[in-house]
């Protein structure tokens, strides 16, 4: 395995160097994720306590073969391991891809890639306590007294999995606006003037997520739009392009 090494912009390297760098950090990034995953099989308890917890009246899920059990253990802690090891996986990438920004570019996406992990934990809480457990009390009780309703494992686990990954990708709003607008492919102004199209956009994109209810699509929805009017505060506030930016844009947009 290649040794990594800090890489400038203006280094030459050629595709064999390349190769081996994106090799090591894909190395990395896998042993990152099979030891979380190997974690989490060994507190496998701990996880399925956690990923029980909002199911309605101490209800349990149940398997209906005898090797769903074992798999399913399997399948979440892999889910469990990339979640916890997402911030490495997030730095091997951008660890890779930063050589190629310039310098401006690179003091534009250095502070805004410091905040990808954190707000990708904050989005995966958020679903964990605000959305799951209202959208099970919906789902669960809808048309009670017509369905005996039961939670099996292998479809329960992917719905709060899915729901936990949309939701932490779905908060990564503010970095995308915010990118957008330090490096001066849109305006402050812009982001308001289009405001209602960006709604109808977020409203699209909710639906889209793990849900068929409305109660989780208002959920989703809710904070999304929330975000994006942060965003637009933020923006207002520290997304202005640098003074290198404006001037190109200055001078790209003259005759």
């Amino acid at each position: 395995m290649a040794r990594l090494r800090p890489v400038s912009h203006e280094d030459e390297l050629s595709v064999v160097d390349h190769l081996d760098e994106l090799r090591t950090r894909v190395v990395i990034s896998l042993l990152a994720v099979i030891s979380a995953s190997a974690v989490c099989f060994w507190q496998d308890n701990l996880v399925l306590d956690l990923l029980n917890d909002p199911l309605p009246d101490g209800r349990e899920p149940i398997t209906l073969a005898p090797t769903e059990a074992f798999m399913t253990t399997i399948t979440v802690s892999a889910y469990a391991g990339i979640l916890i090891a997402l911030p490495v996986v997030l730095y091997q990438l951008y660890a890779f891809v930063l050589p190629a920004f310039t310098p401006t570019e690179r003091r534009v996406a250095t502070p805004l890639l410091v905040l990808v992990p954190i707000l990708f934990i904050t989005g995966t809480v958020f679903a964990y306590f605000v959305i799951l457990q209202p959208a099970l009390d919906f789902l669960l009780n809808f048309n009670a007294d017509e369905f005996q309703t039961e939670v099996r494992a292998r479809d329960y686990y992917s719905f709060v999995m899915l729901l936990l990954i949309a939701m932490g990708l779905m908060f990564q709003v503010p970095i995308g606006v915010l990118s957008i607008t330090r490096l001066g492919i849109v305006s402050v102004e812009q982001l308001r003037k289009n405001r209602r199209y960006a709604i109808l956009g977020l409203v699209v994109i909710a639906a889209l997520l793990p849900t068929v209810d409305p109660v989780t699509l208002v959920l989703e929805t809710i904070p999304l739009i929330v975000l994006y009017e942060l965003s637009i505060l933020l923006a207002a506030w520290l997304g202005r392009p640098p003074p290198e930016v404006a001037e190109a844009m200055d001078e790209d947009e003259a005759p």
